[in-house]
C-alpha cells in the first residue's frame, strides 16, 4: 500500500480544515485512481505509530472512497519525520565523493567497521516535485539519490533480527548538498552541517514493506533499480542490492544503546555508479558534470516506489558570513589601571 500526504490544486484539501477555514494537508491512500482521502485530522505519521497492520486496515477502508485526482493535487512530504539520520551504506559512493569532495582518494578502513550516519534538518523537507533554491553561499549544488526506511516501532539496542519487525516502508530520499559548503565543514573535523541543511526530498509517498517484498534477494537486500535524470539525461544507475548493510542493520545500528521512534527515517545513503555529481567529480578528476544551477531538473526513479522530480530555482542572496576574529587568548581579564 502506498501512503501520501497532499493539499489540493487550489491549496484546500479534501475533507479538512484549519482553525482559520484554509486547507491544511491531508493524508491518502494512492491507487490507480489517484487519492483517497483518510478521516480528516489523521496524518501518515499517524498512521506509522499505529502500526502496520492497523495502517494497512485504515487504508483498506480509504479505497473504498471517492479518489482526488493526482493531477488535482499537490504532493508533500508522506510524513513529517520525528528525526532524520542519513547514512553512507554504498561503498563505490565513498570510493568515488571522497577523491571529488575530500579530496582523499580511496576509502577508509573505518567504514567497513560499522554503518556511520548523520542526523539531517526535519524541518528541511521539500515534497518530491517542489522547487528547490540553490543554498545560500554555495555554488557547488549536488542531489543524492537515496532510499530511506521508515521505522514502524519503538526500539531500543535492537538485533538486526529485532529490527526486521520494525520496517513500516520505504520511501525515496535526495539529500541535496551544497559541496562547496561541506567541504569547508569537514575539514574542521565536525559536520556536515549547512552544506546538507537546505533541503530535503522525501517522496513521492511511503510504500509498504510487503509491497516490497519480492524484490529481496538471497542475501536479504532490496535489489531495486535506482536511476538518476540532470535534465532528461541519465546521469547515474545502480541497484539498491549493493548497499553494505541491508536496512535491519542500519535500524539496529541506529537504536544501539538508545532508542528509534516510529517515523523516525533512515537513509541508506547515496547509491554508487553517478548517484550524485560529487562521485562523478571524484571519477573524472574534474567537476564535470557541472553542478546543478538554477533551471536545472534533477528526476530520481526507484523500482517499485515511484519518481521524484524537483526544479533547481535560485536562493537568497544573504551577507557574507563573518570570519571568526582573533582572540588574544587571554586567561585572566584585564584589571583596571593595567
Amino acid at each position: 500500500m502506498r501512503f501520501a500526504t497532499y493539499r489540493s490544486a487550489n491549496g484546500s484539501s479534501a475533507g479538512q480544515s484549519s482553525a482559520d477555514g484554509t486547507g491544511g494537508p491531508a493524508a491518502a491512500v494512492v491507487s490507480d485512481d489517484g487519492l483517497h482521502p483518510l478521516p480528516p485530522g489523521v496524518t501518515v505519521l499517524d498512521l506509522v505509530r499505529a502500526g502496520l497492520p492497523a495502517a494497512l486496515e485504515a487504508g483498506a477502508a480509504a479505497l473504498s472512497g471517492p479518489a482526488v485526482p493526482l493531477g488535482g493535487a499537490r504532493l508533500l512530504p508522506p510524513l513529517q519525520a520525528p528525526t532524520i539520520r542519513d547514512f553512507v551504506a554504498f561503498e563505490e559512493h565513498v570510493e568515488g565523493v571522497s577523491a571529488g569532495v575530500g579530496g582523499v582518494a580511496g576509502v577508509v578502513p573505518e567504514w567497513y567497521e560499522a554503518p556511520t550516519f548523520y542526523f539531517t534538518n526535519p524541518y528541511a523537507l521539500v515534497g518530491p516535485y517542489d522547487d528547490v533554491p540553490v543554498p545560500p553561499g554555495s555554488r557547488m549544488l549536488d542531489f543524492e539519490l537515496e532510499v530511506a526506511v521508515v521505522v514502524g516501532r519503538d526500539g531500543a539496542s535492537l538485533s538486526p533480527e529485532q529490527a526486521a519487525a520494525h520496517v513500516f516502508g520505504y520511501t525515496i530520499l535526495n539529500d541535496w548538498s551544497a559541496r562547496d559548503l561541506q567541504r569547508r565543514e569537514m575539514r574542521v573535523m565536525l559536520g556536515p552541517a549547512k552544506g546538507k541543511d537546505s533541503a530535503t526530498t522525501l517522496g513521492p509517498w511511503l510504500v509498504t514493506a510487503d509491497e516490497l517484498a519480492r524484490y529481496r534477494d538471497a542475501d536479504g537486500f532490496l535489489a531495486l533499480e535506482l536511476t538518476a535524470y540532470v535534465n532528461g539525461v541519465e546521469v547515474g544507475h545502480d541497484l539498491l542490492s549493493n548497499m553494505g548493510w541491508p536496512f535491519e542493520e542500519l535500524i539496529a545500528y541506529a537504536s544501539r544503546g538508545t532508542w528509534v521512534r516510529a517515523g523516525d527515517v533512515l537513509g541508506s545513503g547515496t547509491c554508487g555508479n553517478g548517484g550524485c555529481l560529487g562521485e562523478l567529480w571524484g571519477r573524472n578528476g574534474r567537476v564535470d558534470p557541472p553542478p546543478l544551477r538554477a533551471g536545472d531538473v534533477v528526476e530520481l526513479t526507484v523500482e517499485g516506489i515511484g519518481t521524484v522530480r524537483n526544479r533547481v530555482v535560485p536562493g537568497l542572496d544573504l551577507p557574507p558570513v563573518a570570519a571568526a576574529r582573533p582572540r588574544p587568548r587571554l586567561r585572566e581579564r584585564p584589571r583596571p589601571g593595567r
